[in-house]
């Protein structure tokens, strides 16, 4: 007799995870180049890897989950050697050396692929809070808070507003929900996200640790840039994340809708 509850348990799961991991995948492809600007105007595709090899298990994960600030702070542990990887490769620049014979000429130099510059970190600075783990705290605040506003906001709302018989109204409607959703989140979590890629970021002076802990990097920045500085990069976020959310929830929404019907 527990055989039929247990199989419809792992179709449904099988059902959630392949919409959460597809609805990952679809809102990082779409949206990443948003996310180098934020860092960096250059090399809209670089450090695209790890977030994808990121994204996908833990939007996948985040279906099954209390939306909401239990889920962020479990994503942030999952992702964010990923975080350290991926800012590191979009800020880092090409870099010219000069031709040996010919100073008036230079080559561009290679630059590291996502698994070397993963191994050079590790090998040089280690797993732990000062290397591949650097900027910990931080990601916590970045995907705990916006998880809670994000999940919390969209649901509420969601039940909210009736839902269309009109299939295209009905796509606006989920659309402008999660396009709200996001946008209102990124506003309020983006103080974590400047620590964040601070922390992980090239220090400003070379081999001096000037950003080390979450909440001493936010005040370092108030103090010396300003109140406005800790919203840096918040046009570029919102463009990504706001459209990003909507993407994501359509994507699973979707998704799930159609494995239910095929599956």
């Amino acid at each position: 007799m527990s055989a039929q509850p247990n199989a419809g348990f792992a179709r449904e799961a099988s059902r959630q995870i392949l919409a959460g991991g597809s609805a990952g995948l679809v809102e990082i492809c779409l949206m990443h180049p948003l996310d180098v600007v934020k860092t960096r105007l250059f090399g809209f595709y670089k450090g695209v890897l790890p977030p994808i090899l990121a994204e996908t298990p833990k939007r996948a994960v985040k279906t099954f989950a209390i939306a909401g600030l239990g889920s962020g702070l479990t994503e942030a542990i999952v992702v964010n050697p990923f975080e350290v990887v991926k800012v590191g490769l979009q800020a880092n620049r090409n870099k010219f050396t000069e031709v040996p014979g010919n100073p008036h000429e230079c080559a561009l130099q290679a630059q590291p692929s996502t698994m070397s510059y993963a191994r050079h970190i590790i090998k040089t600075e280690g797993l732990g809070l000062q290397g591949l783990n650097k900027g910990f705290t931080a990601t916590l605040g970045r995907h705990g808070v916006f998880n809670m506003v994000y999940f919390g906001f969209y649901y509420n709302v969601k039940n909210i507003i009736p839902v269309n018989k009109d299939p295209t109204l009905e796509f606006l409607r989920k659309f402008g929900i999660g396009l709200l959703s996001g946008t209102i989140a990124s506003v309020i979590n983006i103080p974590f996200d400047v620590a964040k890629s601070r922390i992980q970021g090239p220090q400003p002076v070379p081999g001096q640790i000037k950003y080390r802990t979450c909440f001493k990097t936010m005040a370092t920045v108030y103090q010396e840039e300003g109140f406005l500085a800790l919203y840096k990069g918040l046009l570029p976020k919102i463009m990504r994340l706001g459209p990003g959310g909507a993407v994501m929830l359509l994507v699973y929404e979707y998704t799930y809708s159609w494995l239910q019907k095929n599956w």
